[in-house]
């Protein structure tokens, strides 16, 4: 497993376990669009229970205020599926949890509707952070049905905790 773009969904999760156990880390997900696939992925390994923490589906703009603290302001201002939005549901889900050391979120318009000319169907932003780091982010638009846009949006989240972890 060394090359993770040809790595499965399994292989990533199980990578991620791996590597999280022996660097002793701990995990939190605050998901949107996925609504808990990743959790799902990474809790289907033996073992998670000692590196995922919590896994957080804040589908609602309202759950992400409530659950992860995304101010009101950054939501009005960029919208729930922007680079501000992701970035803050890291930072919010490592304030509200203080055993974990590395976040994950992901949040997008996986469709079939919901999508506008500046914001299409597929557009997913996703983001990690460390404690006490800048967030890492990055966007795709994801072609393809709502299932398609899910899965990919999935490997996408595990590709980047993995080369986090790494």
């Amino acid at each position: 497993m060394t090359d993770n773009a040809t790595m499965t969904i399994s292989e990533l999760a199980k990578a991620i376990i791996t590597l999280a156990s022996e660097k002793n880390v701990m995990l939190v997900l605050a998901e949107s669009c996925t609504g808990g696939m990743i959790a799902a992925a990474l809790t289907d390994i033996a073992g998670s229970s000692a590196v995922l923490d919590r896994g957080l589906v804040t589908y609602s703009n309202q759950a992400k205020q409530d659950l992860l603290g995304v101010n009101d302001d950054i939501l009005a201002s960029y919208g729930a599926v922007s680079a501000e939005t992701a970035i803050a549901m890291t930072t919010g889900a490592l304030l509200k949890t203080p055993a974990a050391q590395l976040a994950a979120s992901v949040t997008g318009i996986a469709g079939p509707g919901g999508g506008s000319q500046d914001k299409p169907v597929g557009l997913v932003h996703f983001s990690c952070q460390w404690r006490g780091k800048p967030a890492v982010h990055n966007h795709h638009i994801f072609t393809g049905d709502r299932d398609t846009v899910r899965n990919k949006s999935l490997l996408n989240s595990l590709t980047m905790i993995y080369n986090e972890l790494k």
